[in-house]
């Protein structure tokens, strides 16, 4: 059997993607893939690391206001279906499988023009306007959250959740803690803004610093690349306890979240499937500079079932912040009962389950 995946922009359409495949892998060995990306995106550099042929079309999003850049975009989408064509031609694909980004747009087009058959897979709660676009022509659209279901054909609609849920389940922990200099059982928070950091979540952590060093948790505080070397100068007349270890990133996150008690982060599709595979409780910040505020929409989904604690970036500081994880962390009662509701809304199949439904799609 042969595939061509397409995804890209951020992690959260590559990784998803990466797992489908391996998915895949593990029901079907010998099955081949093709990703079609763009070179600017996440997906050129890590897809290639994963060995998997790639090739790259060029294509951009469409400006929310009128603008000649979408006279532009235009040309490259009919430029990126022809050549999309000739590389679904060339490779003949037995499916086609979009992940999100504006990649996806000419490619899951390009196929449904060639007939092939096709689905594509919306991560968060709201539904982005390439995957509103390509559900006219896709067989089949996958879901992670119920509440975008009514942005698609009813009929099109299955729910499979996010297959980076089922990657993190089996992973062991081991001793990953006492890498970052921390103990191996002591309850712990993890602050984490993504590869980046996030600005807001950083500010409000490292005010919070000297009081969260007298806590009897421990914190793992991710600053983020781009802004660890600025953290580090702050904190260098910071006399710190050993409960609070202060990382630029982390390589090994399923790992880390495996023994993390709460998590502080943004609301990115990802993450969360993530998290409540695990059944891991969160207190989300969600990024107010995404498309449609799809990230508050994301986090809502878990607050109204009481699996995470939503605090709007223009609502956070540090007390805020503070005292929703005391209000956590020194309740067994409440931190058990987020620990469940986390776990109900987890899709630890999910890879599976999408790997079902783009079978399904082969039998038309």
């Amino acid at each position: 059997m042969k595939f061509v995946i397409s995804g890209g922009g951020t992690g959260g359409h590559v990784y998803p993607a990466l797992a489908l495949i391996r998915a895949i892998k593990k029901r079907n060995p010998e099955a081949e893939f093709l990703y079609i990306g763009t070179e600017k995106g996440m997906e050129s550099t890590i897809v290639r690391r994963e060995g998997i042929r790639f090739e790259a079309i060029e294509i951009t999003g469409f400006k929310r206001s009128l603008s000649l850049e979408n006279v532009k975009t235009i040309t490259r989408f009919f430029k990126g279906v022809t050549k999309s064509k000739a590389l679904i031609r060339e490779f003949a694909p037995d499916a086609v499988i979009g992940t999100g980004g504006y990649v996806c747009g000419p490619v899951v087009y390009a196929a449904a023009k060639l007939n092939i058959p096709t689905l594509i897979h919306e991560q968060n709660s709201v539904a982005g306007l390439t995957n509103k676009f390509l559900s006219r022509y896709a067989d089949r659209v996958a879901i992670c959250f119920e509440e975008v279901s009514d942005s698609f054909a009813a009929e099109k609609v299955v729910f499979t959740g996010n297959p980076r849920a089922s990657e993190v389940i089996g992973i062991e922990p081991g001793d990953v803690l006492t890498e970052y200099g921390l103990e191996k059982d002591k309850p712990t928070v993890l602050f984490f803004g993504g590869s980046r950091g996030a600005r807001g979540i950083n500010e409000a952590v490292e005010a919070n610093l000297p009081k969260l060093s007298k806590r009897p948790y421990q914190v793992l505080y991710v600053t983020g690349e781009v802004h660890y070397e600025k953290v580090q100068d702050k904190l260098a007349d910071m006399a710190l306890n050993p409960n609070i270890s202060i990382q630029p990133f982390i390589y090994d996150m399923p790992k880390v979240l495996h023994a993390t008690t709460l998590v502080v982060s943004r609301a990115g599709a990802t993450s969360l499937a993530e998290l409540t595979a695990l059944g891991v409780p969160s207190i989300l910040i969600p990024s107010p500079y995404v498309t449609a505020n799809h990230q508050e929409k994301n986090a809502d989904s878990l607050a109204k079932k009481d699996a995470a604690v939503v605090i709007l970036e223009a609502n956070l500081t540090a007390d805020r912040l503070l005292d929703e994880i005391d209000s956590i962390m020194n309740s067994p009662e409440k931190l058990a009962k987020m620990q469940y509701e986390s776990q109900q809304l987890g899709v630890p199949d999910a890879a599976d389950k999408l790997v079902d439904a783009v079978y399904e799609i082969m039998k038309k």
